[in-house]
C-alpha cells in the first residue's frame, strides 16, 4: 500500500480545476532535465486522456537523449517560438508549474504567468516554494516531481487512465532524478510506484538504454578528455572538481545534454563525498552543478557560494564571472565546509 502524502484538500482543489477548465499550459524550468520533461509530458498526456487541450511549454531546449519520450515532439520552446507560445499562454485557462519552486526559474515565461488571472498550480519537490501559486502540491521528501505527478493522476483517476506512455515519462523522470535510483530513493513507496508503472507494460531496461546508451561519438570523446585532463581530486577535502570552458565545449561540438551526468563521475572515487562541475555556457557565465553522498549538504553550498539551491545531495547554481573566480569560490567552499567533508 502506497502511503498518501498529498493533502486530500489539495487533490480536491486540483481535480476541480481540471474538471472546470479546458485549456492547460504545463511549464517547467530552464535547461529542463529528465524529471522536468518526464513529469510535464506525463501530466500533458493525462490531461489529453481526460479530453482536455494541454500544451507543454519550456523556456529552452531539452537534451536530445530525451527526444524519444512520448509527445516530446509537441513541446513548444519559448527560445524558438515566442509568438506561438504567447498565443498559447494567453489562451490558457490554468497553468501547471512543474519541478520548480518560483516563477523566476522559467525566465520570461514567468511574466506571462504572473499577468494571467488563470489558476496557477505548483507540483514540485524542491524546498521553499514561493507564494505565487494558488494550489500547492509541494513535497521535498518525494524523489522527483514525476513521482508526484503519478500520485496526482492516481489520486484523481485511479489506475484506469495511467497509460503505458504516461508510465514511460514518469519512470524516466524518477530514474534520472535519482541517478538510476542510487540516491534519494530509499523509501519503499518508490518501488511500489515502479511496480505500478511496470504493470502498464513499460520496458525499464529499454528506457535506461535510450537515456544512457545514446551518446554521440563527440560526447564520448568529451567524457574521456574530462576524465584525463579536467578532473581534479582535492584529496584532503574528500572532494573533486571538473571545469569546462566555453572554448573546450566548442572544441568537442558539445550539444544540449552532452555534459549530463559528468558531475556524478567523481563520486566513484574512493572517499569523495562532494563533486562540483563548473561549465562555462558562454564567456563569463558559469553553470554550477553539485553532487554529494551521505549527509553533505550540497544545497547549503549552492545557496552560500553559487547563487543557487536544490536538494541535499543534488544542487546547482549560476555565476557571472571568470572561470578562475569560480574555482576560487569552490576552494572557499571547501575550506568553509571542511569539517562536514571530513566528518
Amino acid at each position: 500500500m502506497i502511503e498518501e502524502i498529498i493533502n486530500r484538500n489539495a487533490i480536491d482543489e486540483l481535480a476541480a480545476v481540471i474538471d472546470s477548465k479546458t485549456q492547460f499550459v504545463i511549464l517547467s524550468h530552464k535547461n529542463p532535465d529528465g524529471d522536468a520533461l518526464g513529469s510535464s509530458l506525463a501530466l500533458c498526456l493525462y490531461l489529453r486522456a481526460r479530453g482536455k487541450k494541454a500544451t507543454v511549454v519550456l523556456p529552452n531546449r531539452f537534451p536530445d537523449f530525451l527526444s524519444w519520450l512520448p509527445a516530446a515532439g509537441d513541446v513548444l520552446l519559448y527560445e524558438k517560438e515566442q509568438e506561438k507560445v504567447a498565443e498559447v499562454m494567453a489562451a490558457a485557462e490554468a497553468f501547471f508549474c512543474l519541478d520548480f519552486n518560483t516563477l523566476s526559474r522559467i525566465g520570461e515565461l514567468g511574466d506571462y504567468v504572473k499577468l494571467s488571472s488563470a489558476p496557477k498550480v505548483l507540483v514540485d519537490h524542491h524546498l521553499q516554494p514561493s507564494d505565487e501559486f494558488r494550489i500547492l502540491v509541494s513535497h521535498p521528501e518525494a524523489c522527483s516531481t514525476s513521482e508526484l505527478v503519478y500520485r496526482v493522476i492516481v489520486a484523481i483517476s485511479g489506475d484506469e487512465l495511467l497509460s503505458n506512455e504516461m508510465a514511460q515519462c514518469i519512470y524516466t523522470g524518477m530514474m534520472t532524478d535519482t541517478g538510476s535510483f542510487a540516491y534519494a530513493s530509499a523509501r519503499k513507496d518508490i518501488y511500489l510506484i515502479i511496480a505500478a508503472l511496470l504493470s502498464t507494460g513499460i520496458d525499464k531496461d529499454l528506457i535506461y538504454r535510450k537515456v544512457f546508451y545514446n551518446s554521440s561519438f563527440s560526447r564520448m570523446k568529451l567524457f574521456g578528455y574530462v576524465m584525463y585532463k579536467k578532473l581534479k581530486h582535492y584529496n584532503k577535502y574528500n572532494a573533486a572538481l571538473i571545469t569546462l570552458s566555453y572554448e573546450e565545449l566548442q572544441r568537442f561540438y558539445a550539444q544540449k545534454g552532452d555534459t549530463e551526468g559528468l558531475v556524478n563521475q567523481p563520486l566513484q572515487i574512493k572517499g569523495v563525498r562532494f563533486s562540483c562541475f563548473l561549465r562555462e555556457e558562454q564567456p563569463g557565465k558559469i553553470n554550477v552543478s553539485l553532487r554529494s553522498v551521505d549527509d553533505f549538504p550540497c544545497n547549503s553550498v549552492a545557496e552560500e557560494f553559487f547563487n543557487g539551491g536544490g536538494h541535499k545531495n543534488a544542487s546547482g547554481g549560476e555565476l557571472h564571472c571568470s572561470m578562475e573566480s569560480a574555482v576560487e569560490l569552490f576552494k572557499s567552499a571547501l575550506q568553509k565546509y571542511k569539517d562536514n567533508l571530513l566528518g
